[in-house]
């Protein structure tokens, strides 16, 4: 009976604070963040940080600390689209074609990436759990407002960071991965050295799409860079990623 008045208490104040995002906080999602939060990974959300057709991301108390939380979307996202991108996945091989099924696989899919990268060094945020939709993870930032994006933020020192991100990639091709949506709005300027974010489209060497993602990766990083003033090139930063020239 506690239980299920506790969970009526949190869905219904849940959804008055959370009113305006709709297709969120479905019945499912709420005894899925219920059983998380019961598990102690967090006390209770706080505000949207972003809000997207694939996912909304939370901040969270946890005792004085803060965590992310990050809902995919179970009705508005392509949940076909996020199939075709799995399929290829050995990971993931035998996952079925139903909605549930897929977003599902696609939270525990980030949840993985984020648990390798970080085991190869690469700098992502820490994993702490995942369970149906809900993924949470390390909170990055100063505890009351996140890391602004690399977007939002130029680095001082342009070369250096380059040099730490394309590190971060060389470990992750390492542990064969791909980021495979790397851009200036899923890298953080945390304290001047970049974290990878959204690692949800990473996928492994394996993948027949692995090394033509890997290149637009590089190739939207070179862009970035090269608009700041920074001279990079695909080719070369490529070659530093695969053949492990130090930097």
């Amino acid at each position: 009976m506690f239980i299920k008045i506790s969970l009526l208490f949190f869905s219904m104040s849940t959804k008055e604070k959370f009113r305006t995002y709709e297709n969120v906080f479905d019945n499912s999602t709420l005894r899925t963040l219920f059983k998380l939060s019961s598990q102690g990974y967090f006390d209770e959300l706080k505000s949207p940080i972003s809000v997207g057709k694939e996912s909304n991301v939370f901040s969270a108390s946890k005792g004085k600390d803060s965590v992310i939380v990050k809902i995919y979307r179970v009705n508005a996202c392509d949940f076909k689209r996020m199939y075709n991108y799995i399929a290829g996945d050995p990971r993931f091989k035998d996952i079925q074609k139903q909605r549930r099924k897929v977003i599902d696989t696609w939270a525990r899919r980030e949840f993985s990436n984020l648990l390798t990268a970080r085991k190869a060094g690469a700098r992502v945020p820490a994993a702490h759990a995942v369970s149906s939709n809900v993924l949470v993870m390390e909170f990055i930032g100063n505890n009351k407002e996140t890391a602004p994006k690399l977007k939002d933020k130029t680095p001082q020192d342009l070369k250096k960071f380059s040099e730490n991100i394309i590190l971060s990639l060389k470990k992750m091709y390492t542990y064969k991965l791909v980021h495979g949506d790397l851009s200036e709005y899923n890298i953080l300027n945390y304290q001047e050295k970049p974290v990878l974010i959204d690692l949800s489209h990473t996928l492994t060497l394996q993948h027949p799409n692995a090394q033509e993602l890997l290149k637009r990766d590089i190739q939207t990083l070179v862009h970035y860079f090269t608009k700041k003033g920074l001279s990079l090139s695909t080719e070369g930063v490529l070659k530093k990623i695969k053949h492990g020239i130090h930097l």
